[in-house]
């Protein structure tokens, strides 16, 4: 039986989902960034559509430094108030992340609902979640952000209760402190159900690995085209949508190079401009496909105004997931739209093992799939091992992840010539023979 206090902290809670018209509002500090901040207010805009608004206007507002109240000056907080009763906007979405403070400050301002971005991302994550794991993972990331912000999601926060059954007795609590509570205990179910998930995905990568068959995984800036690479590729019939978040689920499929080599593909869920860190963590278990793989393929939109921004937003979350020295090759898509030659050039000098293609007419397939292969090449390694007969198990472990090619005893010794994944380099280096039979 659900306790009535929870009731009432669903039913009250601040929704988006009713509004429809925003006004989009950036800020930079020099002259030089206004362009650059016009294009974040341009993702901002997809960001918005994808989640089912309509808007109705852009402003990009200089800065001398950043009000600790509100973020913005008391003088454009009155300009931006005038223009969004003209423009009839019905919530406001900032460009950037404010602080819980600042964001209950504006609303005061306003009279109406102030969201930054991270909030705007959350719920289009929200909105695009279809499996259970996905829904359970954005769940968490709400929550999350929702907790130091309690004050500004309820109408009712100097109410106590006494009595009754679900009511404390005596003073009772403050319902702020209720809602806590709440919460809390929500955040942690949230939590226990996300380590499940962990598990589950943790016992596939190690079938995986048993498995001995290379892992890719496609990742990038959101709406670069990767589930139109795995598509193309393996026939994969993913959901090709031009939305950002299009899929928030990864998907695997396995392919065969032209050497035969057998591989896996994992696409993995698009990547952001200061992706929120609540997210990060929710999705930790699905970015991680990243971390657990044999090389990556980092897909860049190359005919996109912004795409070094966006390559340089990719690396930033490889970072925080302490992946960035995977292997990685940088495929640089769209290249049949390109006109300005000197971005691609510029990328190659940026980033080593860079191909062009294009997803949609096949070009440079070729010298992808090349590059794949050269790449699962470096993944293992030929040597001559003398392992003593008390280390037979880990002979029975070459023997499951690599390949003996040939086998010889001597004494107390086996003598092997292994073919094995350079994963398992650091096991066997105190038994590599220096002077291997002729």
């Amino acid at each position: 039986m659900k306790d009535p206090e929870e009731k009432l902290y669903q039913d009250v809670k601040y929704e988006i989902k009713d509004l429809k018209t925003v006004l989009l509002v950036g800020a930079y500090f020099q002259t030089r960034d206004l362009e650059i901040c016009r294009e974040h207010l341009d993702e901002l805009e997809d960001l918005a559509s994808t989640y089912g608004f309509e808007t109705v206007g852009k402003i990009s507002c200089p800065l001398k430094k950043i009000d600790a109240k509100a973020y913005l000056g008391s003088g454009k907080i009155k300009e931006l108030v005038e223009l969004a009763k003209e423009l009839s906007a019905d919530v406001i979405i900032f460009d950037d992340e404010i602080s819980p403070n600042q964001q209950k400050n504006l609303e005061t301002a306003f009279k109406k609902p102030f969201i930054d971005r991270t909030e705007l991302i959350i719920e289009v994550f929200a909105k695009r979640a279809e499996t259970n794991e996905a829904k359970i993972q954005i769940e968490l990331a709400k929550s999350r952000y929702q907790f130091p912000r309690l004050k500004r999601l309820w109408t009712h926060l100097s109410r106590q209760r006494t009595g009754g059954k679900g009511y404390l007795k005596g003073e009772g609590e403050k319902q702020i402190e209720i809602d806590r509570r709440l919460l809390r205990k929500k955040i942690s179910g949230l939590q226990n159900e996300i380590k499940e998930v962990h598990k589950h995905r943790m016992m596939q990568r190690k079938a995986r690995l048993r498995s001995g068959i290379p892992t890719f995984a496609i990742i990038g800036y959101t709406n670069v085209g990767k589930s139109t690479l795995l598509n193309a590729l393996t026939s994969a019939d993913v959901l090709v949508e031009d939305k950002l978040f299009a899929t928030l689920d990864t998907t695997a499929r396995k392919f065969s190079l032209p050497n035969h080599q057998k591989i896996l593909l994992i696409d993995t869920v698009g990547f952001v401009r200061k992706l929120p860190h609540t997210l990060v963590e929710a999705f930790k278990s699905t970015l991680e496909e990243a971390l657990y793989t044999d090389i990556l393929i980092h897909l860049v939109d190359v005919n996109h105004k912004m795409a070094v921004e966006h390559a340089e937003a990719t690396y930033d979350v490889l970072r925080e997931l302490k992946a960035e020295k995977r292997p990685i090759i940088t495929v640089l898509n769209k290249i049949d739209l390109v006109e300005n030659e000197a971005i691609v050039s510029q990328f190659r000098i940026k980033y080593p093992k860079t191909v062009a293609i294009s997803a949609e007419t096949h070009e440079g397939f070729d010298q992808l799939l090349e590059l794949m292969q050269a790449e699962v090449q470096k993944l293992r390694m030929i040597t001559h091992l003398r392992i003593p007969q008390e280390h037979y198990a880990l002979v029975t472990e070459l023997m499951q992840d690599g390949k003996v090619l040939e086998t010889e005893y001597e004494g107390n010794d086996i003598l092997l010539k292994v073919e094995i994944p350079t994963h398992l380099e650091y096991k066997v280096a105190q038994f590599i023979d220096e002077n291997p039979p002729e």
